[in-house]
């Protein structure tokens, strides 16, 4: 009963195995789709739909996408009929605990060998936003992270990083590496003139304080772009 097409009947009366309740307690969380996860925080429906299929609309609205689900607001989610304010809150502190999930303190001190591993670790402290937000990954000399710091906010189109706070940080921290990290909420991922002559200035800054700074990640909705491979670290 994937494609839920009747939308207007009962949860209660489906097979017992196709509702989203039961279906997580005999089958396990890992089998339900989206839409019967989401459909389980919804609680109901409306008269028209139950709370699945207004699910679905609620993913469908976003390509499907869950991390473009994560940036919209309460009153993004009420624009659904059979979606209240109590509703919409739990849409929202779900994904928020989601993605807090992955902002667990590093145990583990991942070993940075390329850009998809300083990716993983920095991407669920970017991806969501609706602001940009300039980040920092600390390196010990074995390349692996022992610390992600947050340098500066600011609005849609940009934040203010100075290069003292990057470096009182990576000090602070006892860093011998540095993968700089930061997103653009509008999903473009080629760097901009200012991202280009900022990452000049604190790798420069870095060869002076002898702090290298092995990367600079640019975060988006779809992936990242990396000044490393790209060449443009020299």
């Amino acid at each position: 009963m994937e494609n839920y097409t009747i939308k207007n009947l009962a949860i209660t009366a489906w097979a017992e195995e196709d509702r989203p309740r039961e279906k997580l307690l005999a089958k396990g969380k890992h089998n339900l789709s989206d839409a019967e996860l989401l459909g389980i925080l919804l609680g109901s429906g409306s008269r028209e739909q139950t709370a699945v299929g207004l699910a679905q609309d609620i993913l469908r609205s976003t390509d499907n996408d869950l991390n473009e689900l994560g940036k919209r607001t309460i009153s993004d989610y009420m624009k659904f009929h059979g979606v209240g304010e109590a509703k919409a809150i739990t849409i929202a502190a779900a994904l928020e605990l989601g993605r807090r999930r992955q902002l667990t303190n590093i145990k583990d001190r991942p070993q940075i060998t390329c850009s998809r591993d300083s990716y993983n670790v920095i991407a669920p402290l970017l991806m969501d936003l609706p602001h940009e937000e300039f980040w920092i990954l600390l390196l010990n000399r074995a390349n692996k992270v022992i610390g992600r710091k947050q340098v500066s906010l600011g609005g849609t189109t940009g934040t203010v990083v100075d290069a003292k706070v990057v470096f009182k940080k990576a000090i602070e921290g006892n860093a011998v590496y540095l993968v700089l990290a930061h997103n653009h909420p509008s999903g473009n991922l080629s760097p901009s003139p200012q991202d280009l002559i900022l990452t000049k200035k604190l790798i420069a800054a870095g060869e002076i304080l002898t702090i290298k700074v092995l990367d600079h990640l640019i975060i988006g909705g779809k992936g990242y772009y990396s000044f490393a491979d790209e060449g443009r670290m020299g």
